[in-house]
């Protein structure tokens, strides 16, 4: 049975409220499908993605998704199902999903596909409720198919940060460094004098069972012999005048 988003009460974050600034070095490049001229234009525009989803350290060769790519050049799919695409790549799953906690994909999920961070801890726990009850699958497209992302980036824009004025971009941000990865870290660190390693070592060691032979028998046992030497009787007198025989 699946269990329902529940409720929290979104806070006033910069995102939701108008903005007056001048435009300048934080504002985010809009990337839409319909702004392609030509085939460099939509290869801007997915790198654009790469960057955003997978963030700027993971751009790599082996990271691309070509099929996605070539479907998206040939428009057999729209900006929202690349991106679909891309967060539920294995590559995503490997660097976001598997070593982080549900509290923190929640929280990198929501920067790279919605583009804000989330409102409090409420939230946090609404949307790990999510992945507990529908998985990772599930919980992407609830994201990708919420009325907050369609509002905000349809199906013909790439995510982006909804303004920002201080901190890092998002999608600089690597989730391996959260609180989570590095206590993981730590854990399977060398430490001196960690008792753990001293039981490491000792499962280490096989020793070697040593057999006995049972089967004793005594034809072969010498038994010595321990009786007294006897002497000559010999009178002892207990008087100190007393003379002993010479």
């Amino acid at each position: 049975m699946s269990i329902p988003l529940l409720t929290y009460k979104p806070s006033s974050q910069n995102q939701r409220v108008a903005g007056y600034e001048v435009p300048g070095e934080d504002t985010p490049y809009i990337y839409r499908i319909e702004d392609c001229l030509d085939a460099g234009d939509v290869q801007e525009l997915i790198w654009a993605a790469y960057r955003q989803i997978f963030s700027e350290h993971v751009i790599l060769q082996s990271s691309r998704q070509t099929n996605l790519e070539s479907q998206l050049k040939n428009r057999a799919i729209t900006v929202r199902d690349f991106i679909r695409g891309l967060a539920k790549s294995e590559t995503f799953y490997r660097l976001v999903v598997e070593s982080n906690s549900n509290y923190r994909l929640v929280e990198v999920s929501l920067k790279r596909l919605l583009g804000r961070a989330p409102y409090n801890k409420d939230e946090e726990i609404a949307w790990s409720i999510k992945i507990a009850t529908q998985g990772i699958d599930g919980f992407i497209d609830a994201l990708i198919d919420s009325e907050e992302y369609t509002q905000n980036f349809g199906d013909n824009t790439v995510p982006y940060q909804r303004r920002r004025f201080k901190d890092r971009p998002f999608n600089l941000v690597t989730p391996r460094y959260g609180s989570y990865w590095r206590d993981k870290l730590e854990e399977q660190r060398y430490k001196w004098g960690d008792v753990r390693n001293f039981l490491d070592m000792a499962r280490e060691i096989k020793p070697k069972a040593r057999t006995t032979n049972t089967n004793v028998t005594t034809a072969n046992i010498t038994i010595p012999d321990t009786t007294r030497e006897t002497k000559p009787n010999v009178p002892v007198s207990i008087s100190p005048t007393a003379s002993f025989p010479l």
